[in-house]
């Protein structure tokens, strides 16, 4: 049987599924669908979807976009929190008989398992238009929970891709830039204005795709503590490094030994922690790791 073609994706019809099924969005979800073909097949081409690929998609909607993934992926699982959206779902995906729809949290379901299940262990790739307070939560989930991935491409607030792809010393830089950078390569695929949502969101949104690192571009002895370093340099952004290490109270490091550590890296102890680069967070981790003088919490 030949995969249809996508029967959404423009307003007149996403009116339509939502009217038939008197839809009522919910402000908790964060739910805005997206109603421009041109904007889904980027989507789908950014991502480099081919039919060998099982593809996880986070947060289906109506499943505009899954009709778009199912015509070009070998089988696609949806996870979709709302469960008022999955009789919708079963009538708007019901002619796509590779697409599985899972109505669960994308942040408490197995993603390790379903990959083990659904492609052998082989890298997926993730598709997502994600709601800004999920945004971070979901990302660093799939990274820190070590999900065989190959990509994750997903629609956020572009001041959320911003801060993704940008480098040291912009002030978009953070600990989300240094996290998302040691697990994967972003790249801005697309720049989206709110007229292509229903309902229009407030600010603009981006497509980025982050193309996961067969093995981090750093070293850390450590990993969660080389990120418990770089959560607490960026807690207090106005303080020097320096400070914002001893004041963070899980750390345990001492004004002492993070500055013997910036000397022993030629940097200068009234440094703050935007100027550093991904590699020297992971060399001063590594150095107060061995220093001893952070006391027992490392997480």
């Amino acid at each position: 049987m030949n995969t249809p073609v996508p029967s959404l994706g423009n307003p007149q019809s996403t009116i339509e599924v939502l009217n038939k099924y008197q839809f009522v969005f919910q402000k908790k979800f964060g739910q805005n669908f997206l109603i421009d073909p041109h904007v889904l097949d980027k989507i789908i081409r950014s991502a480099g979807i081919t039919k060998e690929d099982f593809v996880i998609e986070i947060g289906p909607g109506i499943g505009t976009m899954t009709q778009y993934l199912a015509a070009a992926a070998r089988e696609v699982t949806a996870i979709e929190i709302d469960k008022a959206l999955i009789p919708v779902l079963e009538d708007t995906l019901a002619g796509y008989k590779n697409v599985t729809v899972l109505n669960e949290d994308a942040l408490k379901v197995d993603l390790c398992r379903l990959v083990q299940e659904k492609n052998g262990g082989r890298p997926a790739k993730v598709v997502a238009n994600l709601p800004y307070y999920i945004t971070t939560p979901i990302i660093m989930g799939l990274f820190e929970s070590h999900v065989p991935l190959e990509s994750v491409t997903v629609m956020v607030q572009k001041e959320v891709a911003d801060r993704m792809k940008t480098g040291p010393g912009s002030k978009d830089y953070g600990a989300l830039s240094l996290a998302v950078q040691y697990y994967a390569r972003p790249e801005l695929a697309a720049n989206v204005p709110p007229n292509c949502f229903m309902p229009r969101p407030k600010v603009g949104s981006a497509v980025i795709r982050l193309v996961c690192h067969e093995k981090p571009p750093v070293q850390a002895d450590n990993e969660a503590w080389m990120f418990a370093i770089i959560r607490a340099s960026f807690n207090q952004r106005r303080k020097t490094l320096v400070n914002g290490l001893n004041n963070a109270p899980n750390l345990k490091i001492s004004k002492e030994a993070a500055s013997a550590a910036l000397e022993d890296m030629g940097l200068s102890a009234g440094i703050r922690g935007e100027a550093l680069t991904l590699e020297q967070f992971a060399r001063l981790s590594n150095l107060l790791g061995k220093s001893g003088d952070f006391g027992k919490e490392r997480t």
